[in-house]
């Protein structure tokens, strides 16, 4: 008999059972519906050890069909949990690839991954093309298969069975030369079998709703040199409600889309002679200052020293750093007098050489270098969309170098900047998960122990709620990622806390301790907006590009309604002007109506219109936003309330 304690959100039960008994017999003895809640489970096998990175460590999400055949801590995730519903996408993916092989017998599968709101399947077929209105029949074949509630069988086979099974798919096969265990993982759902570590959901009939989005061409492994594929997007949810809410907030954010709101405001603009090198406009300089002046008083507050380091920077230096050997397909390189530099992807070499450049002492630590530094990457021409995906980008990077007797302290201390930060821009609901040691990474086992352990203690002495990422850590440390939520209910992935043993030892960095010996340092690698760019591109679509009056590049414009009332229109204008704020004057031979309509068209969260009855009183009147009453006001009690809105960093008014 083996010992299991089976958790349910706080609720817990430990029960004895047999050994080999399935995770869902297990709930079947306990509660029916709690057997018919339960999607996937966290398990957590007790080991030898008990120490908490230990525990973490042999933490993995499984299928409720996973054997149970020791003492065994399992946490039930129902469909309440973010995870479930990523399962349920890649089980819908699944069910995607199910439907369009019965369909298209010759179709041959690449990947098919559950995504940021939804899923998608890149699949081949040779001389035929779907389109948009091949969707419709994909999806009632999918729908039969959902009726008839097929159970996602998993399996273990050795890659020379696993070889044969997909022999007739050279994308399977590739995948299954990289697989470094000598056994693999394969799903069988219906007629359908696919290469898959899993998990899923137990059967087909758990998905409650679904919809499939749109169709594109992707190459496969996003490399232009390869075959070109059928990608299919879609959604699933575990009820048609989520689905219904789902497909309106995605509509309200295709009316959104940053793209478009920032060519219509004059803030941005791509051009074919730089793809994916964003061109910021006089307006989009002006929110891209605002923000940034925002961030350096914050970092002031809290002892940061601003620098700036070289974008080009010699080969040697990545190889040092360890980017080389896991980052170099992504890096641009030059060559300059016959030696070999890389143009960097990151800012964390450079900041260390800051560092070297002096001798330092316990008592200057922790030592904080900021750097609003511009990096570049290589991303496919696939994968760049506006400001979100970029070749070249601002990271509002910091870089601590502190004693581990200091970590705790300076985490929290970043944890609070990232909070205050955030709620400032509008963002109140964030979520948190904290990413383990990835299999291709430098430093060793110990470093890493400590690394994990101390990120976890803060965020559990924080009482955070967080989900652990197991292997999904920088090469170089763990990371604690924070995920905003915008008003379409999207997360975004901005904020990161990298914990790093490994880079300050590979570049031989030190400080005097207070017993007059040499130590090393530790480093925490940081962003707070993470790409300048990337917020900016969040910020206009969660505002509808209807940005709170701090952020707006033009905060009023004054609007007289005709010619003869444009002095006491200009002594407005220029009275703003004098209070720094950022205002316009459109003295245009234009009706009112056109010229708010205008002001509207430009979001301009101001509009101050001038007439007799104003220029008589000494008063002006002022229309806030698109179908709200005009309201007359005092110019000095505008003024008021606009500088209290603009200081405090109100969203309204």
């Amino acid at each position: 008999m083996i010992k299991v304690k089976v958790k349910v959100e706080e609720v817990s039960t430990t029960i004895e059972v047999e050994k080999g008994k399935t995770i869902l017999e297990l709930l079947l003895a306990i509660s029916k519906p709690l057997a018919q809640k339960a999607i996937i489970a966290e398990i957590v096998s007790s080991g030898n050890s008990q120490t908490q990175l230990d525990r973490t460590q042999l933490v993995s999400l499984v299928d409720l069909s996973h054997v149970i055949d020791s003492d065994s801590e399992i946490r039930i995730i129902t469909s309440e949990d973010e995870r479930a519903l990523d399962t349920l996408n890649h089980s819908c993916a699944h069910i995607m690839a199910c439907a369009i092989k019965k369909i298209y017998p010759d179709a041959k599968f690449a990947i098919g991954p559950s995504i940021r709101n939804g899923f998608y399947y890149d699949f081949d077929i040779d001389e035929k093309t779907i389109s948009q209105e091949d969707l419709p029949v994909i999806e009632e074949e999918m729908k039969g298969i959902i009726e008839k509630d097929y159970k996602f069988e998993r399996q273990e086979v050795t890659k020379a069975e696993a070889k044969e099974i997909f022999r007739n798919n050279p994308f399977k096969l590739e995948l299954i030369d990289e697989i470094e265990s000598p056994k693999v993982s394969i799903y069988t759902t219906g007629n359908f079998v696919d290469l898959c570590s899993g998990p899923h959901i137990p059967s087909t009939g758990k998905v409650g709703a679904f919809k499939l989005l749109s169709i594109a061409g992707a190459y496969w492994r996003g490399d232009e040199r390869n075959k070109m594929l059928t990608r299919i997007y879609g959604a699933s949810f575990f009820s048609e409600e989520d689905l219904q809410l789902y497909l309106e907030r995605a509509e309200k954010a295709k009316n959104s889309d940053h793209r478009k709101i920032g060519k219509d405001l004059e803030l941005f603009s791509f051009h074919d002679e730089a793809p994916g090198f964003p061109f910021f406009h006089p307006r989009g300089i002006i929110l891209r200052n605002i923000i940034i002046d925002y961030w350096r008083k914050e970092h002031q507050k809290e002892g940061y020293l601003e620098i700036q380091t070289p974008v080009i920077l010699s080969n040697e230096l990545w190889k040092t750093s360890g980017h080389w050997d896991n980052y170099k397909d992504n890096m641009y390189f030059v060559n300059i007098e016959e030696k070999d530099y890389a143009i960097k992807p990151m800012n964390c070499p450079g900041a260390i050489l800051v560092y070297k450049s002096s001798q330092h002492s316990y008592r200057e630590l922790p030592l904080k270098y900021a750097e609003l530094g511009l990096v570049h990457r290589h991303e496919k021409s696939g994968v760049l969309h506006g400001l979100f995906r970029v070749r070249s980008f601002t990271q509002d990077d910091a870089h601590i170098f502190c004693m581990e007797s200091q970590l705790k302290d300076e985490i929290t201390k970043i944890i609070d900047l990232v909070d205050r930060m955030y709620r400032v821009f509008g963002f109140h609901d964030y979520h948190v998960e904290l990413s383990t040691r990835p299999l291709k990474r430098i430093g060793t086992d110990k470093m890493w122990d400590k690394a994990e352990n101390a990120l976890e203690e803060v965020v559990k002495a924080k009482d955070i709620n967080y989900v652990i990422n197991k292997g999904e850590g920088a090469f170089y440390g763990p990371k604690i990622d924070f995920h905003i939520t915008d008003c379409f209910g999207r997360t975004w992935q901005c904020a990161t806390i990298q914990l790093d043993f490994a880079m300050p030892e590979k570049f031989d960095i030190e400080y005097m301790g207070e017993d007059n010996a040499k130590h090393r340092p530790v480093m925490l690698h940081r962003v707070v907006l993470g790409s300048i760019e990337r917020f900016i591109g969040i910020l206009i679509e969660h505002y509808s590009g209807n940005l709170p009056p701090w952020l707006a590049p033009v905060q009023a414009v004054v609007l007289p309604i005709s010619e003869k009332f444009g002095d006491y229109s200009r002594r407005v204008f220029d009275t703003l002007r004098a209070n720094n704020f950022r205002v316009e004057f459109d003295n245009r031979v234009e009706s009112l109506n056109k010229k708010i309509r205008d002001a509207e068209l430009k979001k301009i969260p101001y509009m101050i219109v001038i007439g007799k009855r104003e220029e008589e009183t000494r008063t002006i009147t002022i229309r806030r936003k698109v179908g709200e009453d005009m309201r007359e006001i005092e110019l000095d009690k505008f003024l008021s309330i606009l500088k209290d809105v603009v200081e405090n960093k109100k969203s309204t008014s």
